[in-house]
C-alpha cells in the first residue's frame, strides 16, 4: 500500500462531463498518489472510460478541475456560468424581495465567478505552454552551470552546446499532457494498420521533436524487449500479431514516452483469459521497474482486487464508494458495491451453487426526496455516497 504521505500526482475535483442532456460523469472527486494503482470499476455505461478520457483531455470537460503534478490541466466553466445566471436572475427581483445588502453580495459573486471563468480558460489553454517554459528555464540554468564547470575544456563545451540545442528544441515541443499516456481497450482499433510497429511506437518521440534516428531506433528496440517482444517485430504491421501481442505494442507506445501516469482503459477485456494474466503481470513488472502510477479501468472485480491499491466504484456517472482494495472487499457499504461483489463467479462449483446474487434498485434502496446524498468519509479512507440517515446507519453497521 502507498504511504499516506505520498505526493498526490492527479487530483480530480467536481468533474462533470455532459454530452447535451446526458450526464456521463457527474461531480466526481478522487485523487491518485504517485506510485499507486487506482482501480475504477462499474457496469458498462457508468462513466469509467469517459472519466479516463477526460483526464487525458480527449474531451474538454464540462465543469470541474483536473490537477496533474500540481498544475491544473483541465478546467470546465459551466458551473461558474450557471452561478452567474442564477445570481443575475435574483438581481432582477425587486428591492422588497431582495434587500440591497444581498444585491451587493450577488454582484461580488458574479465578479468572482467571472474571474474563475477567466482563470479556468487560461489554465486549460496554457498549461502545456507553462510546462514547456519551465523546462526551458531549467535547461538554461543547467547549461550555464555545466559551461562554468567545463570552461577550460573546448571539446566538452562544443558537445554541451550541441546537446543543449537539441534538448531546448525538445523542451519547446514538450507538453505536460504527454506525461499521461493511455492504453486503449481494443488493441487492433487503436493501432494504425498502415504503420509498422516501429513507426507506431516511435510516433510520440517524433512528435515531441526528437530527430536522432539512432536514438529512436534504440529506444524502440529497448521498449519492445521490455514488453516481451523482439527487435524483429519492429518492421511488421499490426495485422501480423495476435491480440495479446497487439496490446503489448499498445503498452510499448505508451511507455516509451516515460509517463508519470498510465491510464489503462480495460486493457484485458478483449483478450483470452490466459493472455489477460500475462498482460496484468507485464503491467505489474513495468510498475515496479519504471515507477509508474496507473489508473486501471476494468469490469473484472477479481482482477481489480489483485492489481489495485485503492478502488473507486462508479454508478450512472457518480462515484458511489471509494476505499482501499482490502477494505472495499472486506466491508462493502454501498448497496451497488454489494451487488457488484455478489456477481463475482467463484471457482468452486459447490460454492457457486450457494452464491446469492444481490440486486440493486436505487428507488428501493434510497429515499433522497428530502435529504440529498453527498460523498462522505464513513471511516478513515472509506468514502460512500449517502445522506444523513444512511451515514448514521453505515457507522452503526461498522460499530463506529
Amino acid at each position: 500500500m502507498p504511504n499516506k504521505e505520498q505526493e498526490v500526482l492527479l487530483r480530480v475535483e467536481h468533474l462533470c462531463q455532459y454530452f447535451k442532456m446526458t450526464k456521463a460523469v457527474d461531480d466526481v472527486n478522487f485523487d491518485i498518489k504517485r506510485g499507486e494503482v487506482f482501480g475504477l470499476v462499474g457496469e458498462s455505461g457508468c462513466g469509467k472510460t469517459t472519466t479516463g478520457r477526460s483526464v487525458i483531455r480527449i474531451y474538454d470537460i464540462t465543469s470541474g478541475s483536473i490537477y496533474f503534478k500540481g498544475k491544473r490541466i483541465c478546467a470546465g466553466t459551466r458551473s461558474y456560468e450557471q452561478a452567474i445566471r442564477a445570481a443575475r436572475k435574483e438581481l432582477k427581483k425587486s428591492d422588497e424581495e431582495v434587500p440591497a445588502s444581498r444585491k451587493e453580495e450577488l454582484k461580488k459573486e458574479i465578479a468572482e465567478n467571472r474571474k474563475k471563468i477567466k482563470a479556468a480558460k487560461y489554465d486549460h489553454q496554457n498549461s502545456d505552454k507553462e510546462y514547456a517554459k519551465e523546462l526551458q528555464e531549467k535547461l538554461k540554468a543547467d547549461y550555464e552551470k555545466a559551461k562554468e564547470e567545463n570552461k577550460n575544456n573546448p571539446e566538452a563545451l562544443k558537445k554541451l552546446a550541441a546537446d543543449f540545442k537539441q534538448d531546448m528544441y525538445v523542451a519547446k515541443h514538450s507538453k505536460l499532457i504527454t506525461k499521461i499516456q493511455m492504453i486503449f481497450q481494443d488493441p487492433i482499433a487503436s493501432l494504425n494498420p498502415r504503420m509498422t510497429v516501429k513507426e507506431i511506437i516511435s510516433e510520440g518521440l517524433v512528435i515531441n521533436g526528437i530527430k536522432d534516428q539512432a536514438y529512436i531506433d534504440e529506444e524502440v528496440y529497448k521498449i519492445l524487449e521490455l514488453v516481451g517482444l523482439t527487435r524483429e517485430h519492429a518492421g511488421r504491421y499490426p495485422h501480423e500479431f495476435s491480440g495479446g501481442q497487439r496490446q503489448r505494442i499498445g503498452i510499448a507506445r505508451a511507455v516509451i514516452m516515460h509517463p508519470d501516469l498510465l491510464i489503462a482503459d480495460e486493457p484485458i477485456s478483449a483478450l483470452d483469459v490466459s493472455i489477460q494474466a500475462q498482460i496484468i503481470n507485464l503491467l505489474n513488472e513495468l510498475r515496479s521497474e519504471l515507477g509508474l502510477t496507473i489508473m486501471f479501468i476494468a469490469h473484472d472485480l477479481s482482477v481489480v482486487k489483485y492489481f489495485s491499491d485503492r478502488i473507486g466504484v462508479m454508478y450512472f456517472g457518480k462515484m458511489v464508494e471509494l476505499a482501499s482494495s482490502d477494505e472495499l472487499f472486506a466491508h462493502p457499504l454501498h448497496p451497488y458495491t454489494k451487488s457488484l461483489l455478489s456477481a463475482i463467479p467463484l471457482p468452486d462449483p459447490h460454492a457457486e451453487k450457494r452464491r446469492q446474487r444481490i440486486t440493486y434498485n436505487p428507488l428501493e434502496s434510497h429515499d433522497y426526496s428530502v435529504n440529498k446524498p453527498t460523498m462522505r468519509e464513513i471511516k478513515p479512507g472509506h468514502f460512500v455516497y449517502c445522506n444523513d440517515e444512511e451515514e448514521v446507519q453505515l457507522k452503526k453497521e461498522l460499530g463506529l
